[in-house]
C-alpha cells in the first residue's frame, strides 16, 4: 500500500521545499532488493558521516563508486565465477548489486576502504565559505556608505 502525500501547503512558506519532496517521494518507491548489501550510516561528526556495506566475497576490484551530485552510486560485479564448487547450501550472497545513497546538498566522498570484507565509505558536508553565515554590519543614517567594520582602526581613526 502507498500512501501520497500532498506537499502543497509547503511551497506557499518555504522556499526550496520542492527538492525536499522529490527526495522523500524517491525514498519511498521501492526499487529492487533495497536489502542487499545490509549496510549501516552512522554519524562520525559534526559534519561528517560514515557508510558501512557487507561485501563478503567480493574484492576491491570487483566494487564500484560513483559520486554525482546529491548522489552516490555503490555497486559491485562479480568478476569470478563459481565454476568448479558444488555447494550443499549457499547461504553467503554474491550477487552483482547497484545500492543508490541521496546525499544532500554539499556532501561529498571523502575516502572509501575495503578491508575484511565491508566497504567503509566517509563523507563530509563542505559547505563553500561564500553560503556560510556572515554577520552583517548596520551602518548610521547619514553616514558614509560603507558600513563600519569591527576592529578597523584606520576608519577610526578618520571620524575623529
Amino acid at each position: 500500500m502507498r500512501t501520497a502525500y500532498d506537499f502543497s501547503p509547503l511551497y506557499r512558506s518555504v522556499i526550496g521545499v520542492d527538492r525536499m519532496a522529490d527526495l522523500i517521494e524517491t525514498a519511498m518507491r521501492s526499487e529492487g532488493d533495497r536489502t542487499y548489501p545490509p549496510y549501516d550510516i552512522e554519524k562520525i561528526g559534526e559534519d561528517a558521516y560514515r557508510i558501512t556495506l557487507a561485501t563478503a566475497g567480493f574484492k576491491a576490484d570487483e566494487l564500484e563508486l560513483t559520486a554525482q551530485p546529491n548522489l552516490l552510486i555503490v555497486s559491485g560485479r562479480r568478476t569470478s565465477g563459481d565454476e568448479g564448487h558444488t555447494y550443499l547450501h549457499r547461504g553467503i550472497a554474491g550477487r552483482d548489486f547497484e545500492r543508490r545513497f541521496e546525499l544532500a546538498d554539499y556532501v561529498v566522498v571523502k575516502s572509501a576502504q575495503h578491508a575484511d570484507g565491508l566497504l567503509s565509505i566517509d563523507l563530509a558536508r563542505e559547505v563553500p565559505e561564500a553560503l556560510k553565515p556572515r554577520r552583517i554590519e548596520i551602518g548610521a543614517p547619514g553616514g558614509s556608505s560603507e558600513p563600519k567594520r569591527i576592529g578597523d582602526d584606520k576608519s577610526d581613526r578618520q571620524a575623529a
